[in-house]
């Protein structure tokens, strides 16, 4: 493995100097309205509508899982609301890419999953609720006034996973659980709310989907691609920032890996797959590629390396997060992610959004 690592550190380091940057290049081709149109149609009925779907059907696998641990507990049906949670969770890492529109309003984003929490204050909300019960955090309107730490999938994660989670087999209708499938139901219902506001033909959908004068959203087709490559250079960002620099730094006694997502199910690299999926997907829907010039179609394929070569590194490294930052092999695929995810970005910034004519050295970041 780690002549692996190796061969596909120099291969991504080789392509990166091997992208398109002449000046004899043809400048990016005029962005049309039609276009523009057609490349948005695909995000929203190609990737996050269907996106959304799945979550939400597997959210309410989750919720089900969950009311029949409680209703009838056994080391069986612990296990299945394990397997459940990690499905739904791995469906939000590939949707939660778009961290745009709906999902960023009314706190949807944070019920759903409240990370990073660098201090430890949703874990300590959910310990003390659960050392001390309070059965207003069991149903609904209960749980929605509480701290959006108390309702989403981090919170679940703890009750499934954390410490005192063996009671789950065997407590009938115990407090535990039944937060728990408040929490999932929480979860469920926002889910829910992000498919029928995208579903809905004459909501954001139609805004996303006709760029123009008309379009609330965009004006122009220049905002509408700004807006994808935003998507895509955010999530890289996330993946970078949030998923791995949270524990890991590159450093031999600079890490955390406690603060690492999901770390007590075993999930944490399990997401960042999730992540890099969810780029990759959206980046193959929304045909970005017959934008660029015939000279510049290199840049997808170098992206699309790069996006591979993360996913099988990432796939391989063990779910022990612990062992992960202490073992020398295990360290360098962490490596490898590090320092390819701050590639992609770059490739994602700076190569994709010049061969689109957005400028070099535009941030889709800053958004300037």
């Amino acid at each position: 493995m780690r002549k692996i690592i190796a061969a596909l550190t120099m291969l991504a380091l080789s392509s990166t100097s091997a992208l398109p940057q002449d000046a004899n290049l043809s400048p990016p081709p005029e962005l049309t309205p039609a276009g523009a149109r057609l490349v948005m149609s695909k995000v929203v009925d190609g990737f996050i509508r269907p996106g959304y779907r799945r979550f939400a059907e597997t959210s309410g696998q989750l919720t089900s899982a969950m009311m029949q641990l409680c209703m009838a507990p056994s080391p069986e049906k612990l296990k299945a609301a394990r397997q459940a949670f990690a499905t739904a969770a791995t469906d939000w890492a590939r949707i939660e890419v778009v961290r745009v529109g709906p999902v960023i309003e009314k706190n949807r984003f944070e019920r759903i999953l409240f990370y990073p929490d660098r201090k430890g204050t949703g874990l300590r909300q959910v310990q003390a609720l659960i050392a001390n019960p309070d059965e207003t955090a069991t149903t609904p309107d209960g749980l929605s006034g509480k701290s959006v730490a108390m309702q989403g999938l981090g919170a679940l994660e703890f009750v499934l996973h954390g410490s005192g989670s063996e009671t789950l087999a065997t407590d009938a209708n115990g407090f535990r659980c039944r937060y728990g499938l408040a929490v999932a139901g929480n979860v469920q219902k926002v889910a829910t709310e992000l498919l029928q506001l995208w579903d809905n033909p004459d909501g954001i959908a139609r805004d996303w989907k006709n760029p123009g004068p008309q379009s609330a959203v965009f004006r122009t087709p220049q905002e509408a691609m700004t807006e994808v490559l935003g998507i895509l250079v955010h999530a890289a960002e996330a993946v970078r920032d949030q998923r791995v620099e949270s524990f890991y730094k590159g450093e031999a006694n600079n890490t955390f890996p406690k603060q690492a997502l999901f770390w007590r199910a075993g999930l944490t690299f399990p997401m960042i797959n999730g992540n890099l999926q969810g780029i990759k997907t959206l980046l193959d829907t929304s045909g970005l590629r017959d934008l660029l010039n015939a000279d510049q179609q290199s840049i997808i394929g170098s992206i699309d390396f790069v996006l591979t070569s993360l996913m099988r590194v990432s796939g391989t490294i063990t779910p022990d997060v612990e062992a992960a930052v202490t073992d020398t092999t295990e360290r360098q695929k962490l490596d490898f992610v590090l320092l390819n995810s701050r590639d992609l970005i770059l490739r994602l910034n700076d190569s994709l959004g010049g061969g689109l004519g957005l400028g070099a050295g535009f941030s889709f970041s800053d958004g300037d």
